[in-house]
């Protein structure tokens, strides 16, 4: 599965705005709790969304 750099950002943002206190700065919890909350079958996309949640927290 590829998923254009939208569909990333748009998918990681949902994520965060719904469940918030589910994510920290650290990108293996991230990647556990994408796992947990996506039903995405690919291990490249499901890291690069927990890869933006990460950078997206770290900014904050």
């Amino acid at each position: 599965m590829t998923a254009e750099p939208e569909d990333i950002i748009s998918i990681g943002d949902r994520l965060l705005s719904q469940h918030p206190e589910s994510f920290t700065n650290d990108f293996n919890t991230n990647n556990k709790a994408v796992t947990k909350m996506t039903n995405v079958g690919s291990t490249r996309v499901r890291n690069r969304i927990a890869g933006y949640i990460t950078r997206q927290r770290a900014e904050n």
